[in-house]
C-alpha cells in the first residue's frame, strides 16, 4: 500500500514513515459491522419499515459489508419480521441482531435465524450509578449467563459491554477476563457509547483489554466531540479488528461512526483491506438518505452535496488535469463525480472551461466582461450560478 494511487488517492506520506507505524498493530483485514438498520434507526425521528430494512440490507451485502446488525428483536413485532426475512435471504453477510443480556433476547434472536448476537451489559459508571440498579457482581454474573447461553445455543456472540470509555478500569478488567474465561464470547466490543474518549486513549484501552483476553477485539464509536471516526482508527491502529458503522454516519444525537468514511480512511490512510466496494458508497448513501428522511450535510465528508464541487478559480487548470491537487481521495473511487460552478470566488480560466464546454468562443476582453458579471450576480444571489444562468451572460456579451 501507498499514499498514492493514480485515478484513486493521494493522503499524506507522513501516515506511512517508519516511526508513526513501527508500534501499530494493524491488522491485515478489518471487518466491517453495520448497525444503520439498529443504531442507525435510533437517530431521532428515523423510522425503517421492514421493506425499506430489507432494501437497506441487500445494498449493504452488495457492497461488501462483512456483517449486518439488522435490528433489535424486543423493539416491536415488524422489527422482528424484518430481522427473519433478512436472515432468510442468504445474503453473504453475517445477520446480527442486539440482544440485552437475557435469554428471553437470545431466544428472539434464534427464532429470527440470525448468524449471531451482539450481546450488550452496562459497564460505565453514570449508567451503573444513576441508570441501573445492578451491583458490578450482577453486571457479570448476568453477562457470563447470557454469553453462555448464546454460546450454547449456536450463536457468534460479539460482547458489548457499552460505555466502556466512562466504566471504573479494574471493574472492567474483571468483567471482560470471567466474562472471556467462564462464558467464551467470540469477540469483545470496545464501546465509546457517548463519544468521549481521545484517540490515544482509545488505542491504549483496546490495547490493554487485547492483552487481557485471548479473543479478537472490535470498537463501537459515536461522532459526540467528533472524533469518531479518529478513535475507531486508533482502535484499530491498537488491533481492533472489526469497526461499527452506519450508514451516513445516523446514530443517536450526532451519529455513529461514518461506514463510508471509516472503509475509505482505513484503505487510504492506514492501507488496510476492507470487502468494500467503494465505487458503490453512494448508491448506498443516497439509499439511506431517501429512506430514513435524514439530509446529508452538504459538506459531509466523501457523501456531501458540494465535497467535490469547485468554484474557487485558484488551480482550476491543474484540477483539470489532475483532481488530486485539490482532493485526497478522488471523487471516482468512491462513486461520485467532480462538478465546477461559477461564481464570486472564480477566475478568468474558469469561465474558459466552462465556455468549452458549451462550445462556444470568446475574446479574452469578453471572457473579463462575463467573469465580471458572474461575480456580480453570484454576490446578489449569494450562491453559485446555474448553467442556465451563466448561458445567459455568455449569450448576452457574444451578443447571441
Amino acid at each position: 500500500m501507498t499514499w498514492d494511487v493514480k485515478d484513486k488517492w493521494w493522503t499524506s506520506p507522513f501516515n506511512w514513515e517508519e516511526d508513526v507505524r513501527k508500534d501499530l498493530s494493524l491488522p491485515a483485514k478489518v471487518e466491517i459491522h453495520d448497525a444503520t438498520l439498529r443504531d442507525g434507526e435510533q437517530t431521532p425521528g428515523v423510522v425503517f419499515r421492514k421493506h425499506e430494512k430489507v432494501a437497506i440490507a441487500k445494498k449493504l451485502d452488495e457492497i461488501g459489508v462483512d456483517r449486518i446488525e439488522a435490528g433489535m428483536p424486543a423493539v416491536s413485532k415488524e422489527d422482528m419480521e424484518a430481522i427473519k426475512e433478512i436472515s432468510s435471504l442468504g445474503l453473504n453477510a453475517k445477520i446480527m441482531t442486539f440482544s440485552r443480556a437475557m435469554p428471553a433476547d437470545i431466544d428472539r434472536a434464534i427464532e429470527c435465524g440470525a448468524d449471531g448476537a451482539v450481546v450488550e451489559v452496562p459497564s460505565g459508571l453514570p449508567r451503573l450509578k444513576y441508570q441501573y440498579n445492578w451491583s458490578q457482581e450482577d453486571i457479570i454474573e448476568r453477562s457470563i449467563t447470557a454469553v453462555k447461553y448464546a454460546k450454547d445455543k449456536g450463536l457468534f456472540v460479539n460482547f458489548f459491554p457499552f460505555d466502556t470509555t466512562r466504566a471504573e478500569f479494574d471493574f472492567l478488567k474483571r468483567l471482560v477476563g470471567e466474562v472471556a474465561e467462564k462464558a467464551k464470547p467470540d469477540s469483545l466490543c470496545v464501546v465509546d457509547t457517548t463519544g468521549c474518549i481521545l484517540p490515544r486513549a482509545m488505542g491504549f484501552l483496546v490495547g490493554e483489554l487485547g492483552r487481557l483476553v485471548d479473543i479478537p477485539t472490535e470498537v463501537h464509536t459515536h461522532n459526540d466531540l467528533g472524533c469518531g471516526i479518529a478513535t475507531s482508527l486508533a482502535a484499530v491502529e491498537a488491533g481492533a479488528q472489526t469497526v461499527h458503522v452506519c450508514a451516513n454516519g445516523l446514530g443517536e444525537r450526532t451519529g455513529n461512526a461514518s461506514l463510508e468514511e471509516m472503509a475509505v480512511s482505513l484503505k487510504t490512510m492506514l492501507g488496510v483491506d476492507t470487502s468494500i466496494k467503494y465505487e458503490k458508497l453512494e448508491e448506498l448513501s443516497q439509499l439511506v438518505e431517501k429512506l430514513s428522511g435524514m439530509r446529508l450535510g452538504a459538506q459531509k465528508p466523501l457523501m456531501g452535496e458540494i465535497t467535490y464541487i469547485r468554484e474557487t478559480g485558484l488551480g482550476i487548470d491543474a484540477l483539470q488535469k489532475e483532481p488530486r491537487v485539490g482532493y485526497s481521495v478522488q471523487a471516482e473511487f468512491v462513486g461520485r463525480k467532480y462538478r465546477f460552478v461559477l461564481g464570486k470566488k472564480s477566475g478568468k480560466p474558469s469561465i474558459e472551461i466552462r465556455l468549452k464546454e458549451m462550445g462556444l468562443d470568446a475574446t479574452e476582453e469578453q471572457m473579463r466582461t462575463m467573469l465580471d458579471q458572474v461575480k456580480l450576480l453570484s454576490i446578489e444571489k449569494k450562491s453559485w450560478l446555474s448553467d442556465a444562468e451563466f448561458l445567459e451572460i455568455a449569450k448576452g456579451v457574444l451578443g447571441n
